[in-house]
């Protein structure tokens, strides 16, 4: 009797509260039904059982996407608690003695995790060869506190109270161009002589916007000719070493393989880098092994164009130690309009 009873309390279950949560900062049911990898119909009939359960309606329906009642506005604060308190219930199991196997996440800017990262998981890996790595290149950022990633490298700072902020290094970057684009067109030597060539710019999330680089500096055109827009940092980089213009890119450009050259007297713009991660996930053998790894990869000391300090990208190769520098080349970000 009393195990019938008890089947009938009104308890919200776990999957009906997330998928609360996933529409509220999705802002529609399609973008929650996508995000969630349900039909838009599963995600309705789970609000309707919830809507249910609660005795009051939690949203209401627009043409440009849903709205919190104030229902549903006094239960999405414990909504996220118990989100929170699932969170740690799978730390706390990832935290056992076989976690040494399994998989780890990392989150990272599309041209760090191609140019950079990717380059270095095979010493990784053979260290550490019951892991499975999920490298997720993007540029925009990865949600490490709902999970999305166990650890993230982003080039913008979290702001989150709840998670772990550490500044890895720097990145310097100076205009470039391919030395078939110096034979063509020559070089600017002011930023004013930016009106008569070709700008090439990347549009994507994570990178230095164009009216951010031109207010740092001085004499820079209002307007320029940007004759091409890239979304990411491998396209862009190759956009610019086959000679489509001249963008920003980071003072070891020149290592990464193509003849690309630096353009003086055009200013430079830097920015950090972060690493990011929740607290607990660091007592998790398996993430704790992959932070320790990501730090070591971004160590200013060995790999000098990660300093606070900027170095000119021609006074780069007498600053690295023990390795020629082609050896050594890294990722980039780049800029965007």
């Amino acid at each position: 009797m009393e195990q019938a009873e008890a089947s009938r309390d009104p308890m919200p279950d776990w999957q009906s509260i997330r998928v609360f949560l996933a529409l509220q900062r999705s802002g529609s049911f399609r973008s929650a039904a996508t995000k969630l990898g349900l039909s838009v119909n599963s995600v309705r009939r789970r609000i309707d059982d919830l809507e249910a359960l609660i005795g009051a309606p939690l949203l209401t329906r627009h043409v440009d996407g849903i709205r919190l009642t104030a229902e549903g506005h006094a239960i999405l604060e414990a909504a996220g608690r118990m989100e929170a308190a699932a969170f740690s219930l799978v730390r706390t199991g990832e935290g056992a003695p076989f976690a040494e196997t399994g998989e780890v996440r990392i989150a990272v800017t599309e041209g760090l995790g191609a140019f950079w990262l990717a380059p270095r998981l095979v010493e990784f890996q053979r260290a550490n060869p019951r892991l499975t790595v999920d490298l997720r290149c993007a540029m925009e950022s990865a949600d490490v506190l709902r999970l999305e990633a166990d650890v993230a490298i982003q080039l913008t700072r979290p702001t989150s109270p709840d998670l772990r902020i550490v500044k890895i290094g720097r990145i310097h970057m100076v205009p470039y161009a391919a030395r078939s684009y110096e034979e063509t067109y020559g070089l600017p030597a002011r930023p004013e002589d930016l009106e008569r060539h070709r700008i090439v710019v990347q549009d994507g999330g994570q990178t230095v916007a164009l009216e951010d680089y031109v207010r740092s500096v001085p004499g820079f055109p209002a307007k320029v000719p940007i004759t091409l827009k890239v979304n990411v940092s491998s396209a862009y980089y190759w956009a610019i070493a086959k000679g489509a213009g001249i963008g920003l890119l980071p003072t070891y450009a020149s290592a990464i393989g193509a003849q690309v050259v630096p353009v003086d007297n055009l200013g430079r713009f830097s920015i950090d880098i972060w690493l990011t991660y929740h607290p607990d996930a660091e007592r998790i053998t398996r993430v704790r092994r992959t932070i320790d790894w990501l730090r070591a990869s971004f160590d200013p000391k060995r790999y000098p164009w990660f300093r606070d300090e900027f170095i000119h990208p021609r006074d780069l190769p007498g600053a690295v130690k023990g390795e020629a520098l082609p050896e050594l080349f890294a990722g980039f970000i780049a800029m965007a309009p």
